[in-house]
């Protein structure tokens, strides 16, 4: 059986009342003392130290001349090419790191430089090329006449590739912030923070920030050229720093939260005013204002990513992030959005599958997961091994053979906390084709005959690393608090902690005997009104320091997977910008532990009663946990059996068979209802709706999208539904129509799902719940 995840609860000394008033003057509207037991925790506890980590303009930041002599003879081979008016080129990367990079040395240069004649970049392709320099690129920028390459978050280990540029007569400029090779390389320069102490506050950089302090030093050495203010790169800057996961302290921090500032500055302008349209109009598209750091964690960065793990080809995304062209970045921003919308797809498919595999892998005896399969597409294995590694509490490696002539698999790889993935995957290279990467996360390619080779040697190295330990999830909570102490006044102190990152967390809050209602889940959509397989729950949070319900949501989950009665739980608290609401982002949650049933495996997991007299009498069934509206897919069906191992209770399929209107009558009595409530003003839940209709979240939601087309339109207050109908429709008749098309065809195919459920053999089940229990 997979170790159940351990919850802990940092334990730190009380700060001192002369802090706790110190942090106070940041927060005039509450007491201060959650924002000063974190800060305390988390060192922060001289004054000085406090005002310098809130208030950028107290921080001194380090000069880009403290990489020393390696910046020197960057800025000298710049200030040549210059002068000699070569062509230079710039290499970037397909990450949100790398793109932003591009996008750095793209605008920063192109003030010494002219842009396209003088000055290019050159992405490599995801899917066809990888991470790094590569020969055939390198061969593609000579014939273009460049006698310098200078590099943005990549290059450092690129040996042979720069030998071959060398050949030809192309001087290297590296900058990055990777693992550094045993020998430096023959190159111009490399400016690569990994050679500064770990102590310096330059040495936590993303390749986004050396490509900022490459331009400052230029700035520096060149100060009358330049047009535009150096600080106007800082939005881009914040935008890679935050998306590629680097430790938020020195100047990581101090230039995101500088960063963050003209983010938000420049949004709030008109659209047509804004120095970068591209960023705003990916703003809008996800909903985020800017001002927040989970506006580029959970927004920006997660959509820049997505272009080249769906399309491989990112070349764009430096033109949408720097074109003033308002009507070309809008467009390639809703192709961003798509791409985007596409990967979470994608995700959950394969996320599917790779639980399909863990659940026939004996997890007892592995200790670093290695999966492959031909079908897997290579551009979204790294989240998906991240999801695997946080569930598992193993390092995850997951491969695909997609597109394999030469036979090589490739992949990602991801670890926690306590294992060097990089060292792990180092050691076996005499069986890969390619490496690189961090401890933390990887990428990989090896022949597809040395899989289980691979597999079997970095598991028992990472045996004969630990002992007899166990790997096991591990959930860490900063504080602990009550459904009370949820507020805006709580957000707010919080809020002095941002930018948030690595070594530098979101408050995750420990929440104790709560429980949950108004629960209710339902599936994404993308920007074409496509169903997406992507579910989240929404619900309100209750405990006994209260009778005012908080509001939260639990992304990835249904609402069945939410255990019955009191319970603990683990969460951040969020501001929704959508729905103007602060809310919690549940992150774990499990039966209280003063109530926690024995964990002994239940015998007979499913029993089944459908279509049965012994309907009646469920309800004295205490100690069964039934399952009494009939399930529209597998995936529902997943969800109580998980439930039922939580809660340590037999499941009973006990939902009669199921009879349904036509969706026509559906609608009608859809329409109906609204209009009879918008007449009345009567409130209604989104359940008491569902019910009356007998329909799910997902069709009601189209349902309610086709009545805003007709000028009925649906609020949400108090987690009641608010219907008003207008004096004239919102769209014109062929949308109106395709919504209503929508609507229909949603119902039609629930109906088909759960006539298919309504008869699901139990030997089915079994199966299911076998493996779930088994695993």
């Amino acid at each position: 059986m997979q170790p159940q995840p351990h919850w802990n609860l940092i334990t730190t000394e009380q700060p001192p009342q002369w802090f706790t008033e110190a942090v106070k003057r940041y927060t005039p509207n509450s007491s201060g003392k959650f924002a000063a037991s974190l800060l305390w925790q988390r060192g922060i506890n001289q004054v000085e130290q406090l005002e310098a980590f809130i208030n950028p303009k107290i921080y001194k930041s380090a000069s880009a001349f403290e990489f020393g002599q390696e910046m020197q003879l960057a800025i000298a081979r710049l200030t040549g090419a210059r002068a000699n008016r070569e062509k230079v080129a710039i290499w970037g990367d397909f990450d949100a790191d790398g793109i932003t990079s591009t996008a750095v040395l793209w605008d920063g240069l192109g003030q010494f430089f002219t842009q396209d004649t003088k000055l290019i970049y050159y992405i490599p392709n995801r899917i066809t090329e990888s991470h790094g320099l590569n020969i055939k690129g390198i061969e593609t920028l000579i014939k273009q006449g460049c006698k310098l390459i200078v590099t943005c978050d990549t290059g450092s280990t690129n040996i042979q590739e720069i030998a071959y540029a060398n050949k030809y007569g192309v001087d290297i400029i590296v900058t990055d912030h990777h693992t550094l090779p045993t020998e430096r390389p023959n190159v111009t320069a490399i400016i690569n923070p990994r050679y500064l102490p770990s102590l310096h506050p330059l040495y936590n950089l993303s390749g986004v920030a050396v490509a900022y302090k490459l331009v400052e030093a230029l700035y520096t050495a060149l100060p009358n050229i330049a047009q535009q203010p150096l600080e106007d790169l800082l939005d881009l800057v914040a935008v890679g720093l935050i998306a590629d996961l680097v430790q938020l302290s020195g100047d990581c921090r101090y230039l995101a939260q500088r960063g963050i500032q003209r983010l938000q500055t420049d949004f709030q302008q008109p659209p047509a005013q804004r120095r970068r349209p591209g960023v705003g109009r990916l703003l809008e598209l996800c909903q985020k204002s800017g001002d927040r750091p989970t506006d580029i964690s959970f927004g920006l960065g997660p959509r820049i990513n997505a272009v080249s793990r769906i399309q491989g080809d990112a070349r764009f995304c430096v033109e949408l992030l720097t074109s003033r062209d308002q009507t070309r970045v809008s467009q390639l921003a809703e192709e961003t959005e798509l791409a985007n919308a596409r990967r979470k797809s994608l995700q959950k498919d394969i996320t599917q599958q790779v639980n399909q595999k863990l659940s026939q892998t004996d997890l007892s005896t592995t200790n670093v997961i290695v999966l492959s399969d031909p079908q897997w597409s290579a551009g979204v294995l790294g989240l998906v091994a991240g999801q695997v590694a946080q569930e598992t509490g193993r390092p995850t490696i997951l491969l695909s053979t997609e597109h394999s002539p030469s036979n090589l698999a490739r992949g990602s790889a991801r670890s926690i906390n306590s294992v060097d993935l990089y060292q792990l995957v180092k050691d076996q290279a005499h069986l890969l084709h390619k490496f690189g990467g961090h401890p933390f996360a990887a990428g990989l390619s090896l022949p597809v005959e040395n899989i289980p080779l691979f597999s079997e040697a970095i598991n028992q190295q990472l045996r004969q690393t630990i002992g007899t330990a166990i790997l096991a999830p591990t959930i860490q909570a900063d504080i602990k608090v009550q459904v009370a102490d949820l507020s805006k006044e709580l957000f707010l102190e919080f809020k002095l902690l941002e930018p948030c990152g690595m070594g530098n967390p979101v408050p995750k809050l420990l929440i104790q005997n709560c429980w949950f209602k108004n629960a209710w889940h339902r599936n994404q959509q993308d920007t074409q009104g496509k169903k997406i397989q992507y579910i989240k729950t929404e619900f309100d949070i209750l405990d006994n320091s209260t009778v005012n319900p908080f509001p939260g949501i639990w992304w990835g989950h249904y609402k069945e997977e939410l255990p019955e009665g009191k319970c603990d739980c683990i969460a951040e608290l969020d501001y929704n910008s959508f729905k103007k609401r602060y809310e919690i982002r549940l992150i774990a949650v499990r039966p209280s532990t003063n109530s926690l049933p024995n964990t002994q495996k239940i015998s007979n997991p499913i029993l089944d009663w459908r279509h049965s007299l012994k309907n009646s009498a469920l309800s004295t069934q205490h100690s069964t946990l039934l399952l009494e509206e009939c399930p529209a897919s597998w995936d529902e069906i997943r969800a109580w059996i998980k439930k039922s191992y939580h809660v340590n209770q037999p499941l009973a399929l006990a939902w009669s068979k199921p009879h349904w209107e036509p969706p026509q009558e559906v609608w009608y009595k859809l329409a109906g209802l609204a209009k009879y409530l918008a007449r009345t003003q009567q409130p209604v839940t989104r359940i008491q709706v569902r019910d009356k209709l007998g329909i799910g979240d997902q069709p009601l939601h189209l349902g309610l999208k086709a009545l805003r087309n007709l000028g009925i339109k649906s609020t949400f207050s108090d987690r009641n539904l608010i219907f008003v109908e207008s004096s004239k429709p919102q769209s014109n008749l062929s949308s109106a129509q395709s919504a209503l098309e929508q609507f229909l065809a949603a119902v039609q195919e629930e109906q088909f799902q759960r006539a298919y459920f309504a008869e699901v053999p139990l030997s089915a089940v079994n199966a299911m719940a076998g493996r779930i229990f088994d695993s």
